[in-house]
């Protein structure tokens, strides 16, 4: 089944964030329908810095190339605003594309960007970023590759102006919206009863972040079709990475760790040693194949 096709079911689908191959093999294990690549994510774990702008098209696209190698299950990947004008976007959008993306999300925020639930954000009009979205419609080669249409609006003009704008975007033939950072349960419902049903709607949870924190069940019922958690991952790996770290470093051993670890057969299950062994037995030189 497609992402498109997932989405015009009456079930939310619920995206977790992930920012790697193992993040995201993982979420597939748990029962993931789909993966989010977060661009925070990203920023968070490879540079160990803030979601200002820093983390470039081509990091990203590594990244994805990775994941969509490991796993079966669409991934929604964040392309910030393009990373430039309309061309930037289009090439942003065949590279994503090329390294396996199942949805792309573009934002209305100026260059750099910065992460939807800080403050300080700068907008373009909201007619370059339909230029931007009509480009990126152009240059996908699939139909089943989604265009996902962000306003951050909300906090820079106000919440009618988004609304506003995110008519305009999904004039625009955006596959999916994302009104960023309602501030209230109130909001969110004046979103959804907007545009539920004429357009699947993106709801984004952000722990500490303006938007409540609702669960997938409520927000269903608000009328989204798909939520993400997009640095809820990273979040927890904080904690438990310091922990660890703690431990270690006060104990010189992982002795008093091992019962919140995976042991090597455990990693070994995981990630599919056995079965890589045996392929290699397979194609292994001088060997008959079976």
């Amino acid at each position: 089944m497609s992402l498109r096709e997932r989405l015009r079911q009456p079930q939310i689908l619920v995206a977790p964030g992930c920012y790697d191959a193992l993040s995201a093999l993982l979420a597939q294990e748990a029962g993931a329908e789909a993966v989010y690549l977060s661009g925070a994510s990203i920023s968070y774990t490879r540079l160990g810095r803030s979601d200002i702008g820093l983390a470039t098209m081509s990091e990203v696209v590594s990244t994805l190339e990775l994941i969509c190698d490991r796993i079966d299950v669409p991934v929604i990947v964040d392309g910030d605003n393009g990373f430039g004008n309309a061309l930037n976007v289009q090439r942003t959008v065949r590279y994503y594309e090329r390294a396996g993306a199942s949805a792309i999300q573009l934002e209305d925020q100026a260059y750099p960007k910065r992460c939807g639930h800080l403050t300080g954000k700068t907008l373009i009009p909201g007619a370059e970023m339909v230029g931007k979205i009509q480009a990126a419609l152009d240059a996908r080669t699939s139909d089943d590759t989604l265009i996902i249409a962000r306003t951050d609006a909300i906090a820079v003009e106000g919440f009618e102006p988004a609304m506003e704008r995110a008519e305009s975007y999904a004039a625009a033939g955006a596959d999916v919206l994302f009104v960023e950072a309602p501030r209230t349960p109130e909001e969110m419902m004046q979103v959804t009863q907007a545009f539920a049903g004429r357009v699947p709607l993106l709801a984004n949870m952000v722990e500490g972040g303006k938007t409540p924190l609702k669960p997938a069940d409520e927000l269903e019922e608000m009328g989204y079709s798909l939520v993400i958690f997009p640095g809820g991952l990273v979040r927890a790996q904080i904690r438990a990475t310091r922990n660890y770290f703690s431990s270690l470093l006060e104990h010189g051993s992982t002795n008093q760790m091992l019962d919140e670890m995976a042991d090597l057969t455990e990693v070994n299950a995981t990630i599919g040693t056995d079965e890589l062994l045996d392929l290699g037995r397979k194609y292994g030189a001088g060997e008959d194949p079976e």
